[in-house]
C-alpha cells in the first residue's frame, strides 16, 4: 500500500504524489530541482537541466471570454450584509489543497508565519534573522493561492541591486553595506488578496469657475485677484475596477510594502506549486473580509478622484468638490496572490533593519540604518570648511 500523509487541509494524500509535486527530480542527475528566475522553468543548481513547468489553467474554450486565473467569485452582491457573509463563508470553505503536504513555521521574535514544504526544515526567520523560529502547532490548514507572480529578478540580481542602492546611503554603517551579499536574500513569495469590481455611484458635489476680479487698494491702486464661483451638480459615475491590490500581511508596514512597490499582477499565472520550489511563502493574516474592507477604502479614494476628473471636464470647471458618494458594487471577484520579493535583514544597535528587492521588477527598499561615526564626522569636516571659507572670505 501506497505511503499516505496528511496534507494542509487533513486529508489523507499519497506522499509519493505529493512529493513530485515540489520535488521534482532532475532527470540527467537526480537532484531537487528549482525554480528558476530568469528562465522561468524547474532549474537543476548542479547540471543546470532546465524542466518546463505544466500549464495548471484549463484550455480556454475559444467562444468563451477569457477570464483571469485564480478569480474567487462573490456570489451574493447588493447589500453589504450579504457580500460581508459570503466573504466570510468563502474564506471558511475555500480550498486549502497547495498541491503538497505544507507546515507552517513561526517565528517567536517577529511574528512571521511562513508556509513549508511538510519535508522542509528551518531553524532561521527570513524576516529578522533570528533563530526563534518553531513549527505551529494549531496550524487547521491556510487557503492556497489561486495565481502567484513568479520571480523574474535572480538571488544574484538582487543582491546587485542592493549593493547599489545602499552603496548611495552615505551615512550607512560600513557593515551594513558588507553585507549586501547575495546569499543573504531569501526568496519568499508575500499574500496579497486582489479585487474586481463593477461600481456604480451617485454623487453629489460642486464646481468651480475661475474668474478676475479688480479692485482697489487701500492706496487707490487697482489690483486683482481670482476668484471661484460654485455651481452645484450631481451624476452617475460607472467605473470597472481592476485588481485593488492589498498585502494580506500584518508582519510589514504600509511603507516598507509601497517602497517596492508596484508589481504587475496582470501577469500572474495559475498558482502551482513548482513555483514555490526553492523559495517560502508567508501565510496570510489578514482575513479576506478585512482586506475587502481596506480595498473599499482605496477604491472609494480613487473613485472620487475620477469623479472630480469627470465633473471638470464635462463643465469645464477649475475645480471641483465632491460630497456625498453612494457606491453600489456588483459582480465582485477576488484573487488569493502570491507576490515575489527578496528579502534580507541587518541588526545595527540591537534594532533590526529590513530590505527588500522586488523579485518581479527588481526595485530596492527598506530604511537604511544611519552610523552615527558617519554623521558625527561629516558635521565636523562641515564646520572645518565653514571655518576656512570665513578665515578666506570673511572681510
Amino acid at each position: 500500500m501506497a505511503e499516505q500523509i496528511l496534507d494542509s487541509n487533513g486529508d489523507l494524500k499519497d506522499a509519493a504524489k505529493l512529493m513530485s509535486a515540489t520535488e521534482k527530480k532532475c532527470p540527467s542527475c537526480g537532484a531537487a530541482l528549482e525554480f528558476d528566475a530568469k528562465s522561468g522553468k524547474l532549474k537543476c543548481p548542479y547540471c543546470e537541466t532546465e524542466v518546463d513547468i505544466p500549464d495548471a489553467a484549463p484550455k480556454a474554450d475559444p467562444a468563451q471570454p477569457v477570464k483571469k486565473v485564480g478569480i474567487g467569485q462573490v456570489q451574493k452582491e447588493g447589500a453589504a450584509q450579504e457580500n460581508e457573509l459570503d466573504l466570510r463563508n468563502l474564506e471558511a470553505n475555500g480550498n486549502r489543497d497547495w498541491g503538497t503536504a505544507t507546515k507552517i513555521f513561526n517565528c517567536k521574535y517577529c511574528g512571521a508565519e511562513i508556509v513549508m514544504d511538510v519535508n522542509s526544515l528551518s531553524t532561521t526567520c527570513p524576516y529578522c534573522g533570528s533563530n526563534h523560529v518553531t513549527e505551529a502547532t494549531d496550524d487547521k490548514g491556510t487557503l492556497s493561492p489561486g495565481g502567484v507572480v513568479p520571480f523574474q529578478i535572480s538571488q544574484e540580481q538582487a543582491g546587485e541591486l542592493f549593493r547599489k542602492w545602499i552603496g548611495a546611503k552615505l551615512f550607512a554603517p560600513n557593515a551594513a553595506k558588507k553585507s549586501a551579499k547575495a546569499e543573504s536574500f531569501q526568496g519568499i513569495y508575500l499574500p496579497y488578496w486582489t479585487f474586481d469590481a463593477q461600481t456604480e455611484t451617485e454623487y453629489t458635489g460642486e464646481y468651480g469657475i475661475h474668474r478676475t476680479e479688480y479692485y482697489k487698494d487701500s492706496n487707490g491702486n487697482r489690483q486683482s485677484r481670482t476668484v471661484t464661483d460654485w455651481y452645484n451638480t450631481r451624476g452617475h459615475h460607472s467605473e470597472f475596477i481592476d485588481d485593488a491590490l492589498v498585502c494580506a500581511s500584518k508582519n510589514h508596514t504600509e511603507s516598507f510594502l509601497r517602497s517596492i512597490e508596484p508589481f504587475d499582477t496582470g501577469s500572474n499565472k495559475v498558482y502551482s506549486p513548482e513555483y514555490l520550489s526553492g523559495y517560502l511563502a508567508e501565510r496570510y493574516t489578514v482575513p479576506l473580509l478585512d482586506g475587502w474592507n481596506s480595498a473599499t477604502k482605496q477604491i472609494e479614494n480613487h473613485l472620487r478622484s475620477s469623479i472630480r476628473t469627470e465633473i471638470e471636464r464635462n463643465h469645464n470647471a477649475d475645480d471641483s468638490k465632491v460630497h456625498r458618494m453612494d457606491i453600489a458594487y456588483s459582480k465582485m471577484t477576488y484573487k488569493y496572490l502570491l507576490l515575489p520579493v527578496w528579502m534580507s535583514s541587518f541588526t545595527f544597535n540591537g534594532k533590526v533593519f529590513q530590505f527588500a528587492v522586488n523579485g518581479q521588477t527588481g526595485k530596492v527598499g527598506g530604511k537604511s540604518p544611519i552610523s552615527p561615526i558617519k554623521v558625527a564626522i561629516a558635521i565636523i569636516l562641515a564646520i572645518i570648511a565653514i571655518i576656512i571659507l570665513y578665515n578666506i572670505f570673511g572681510d
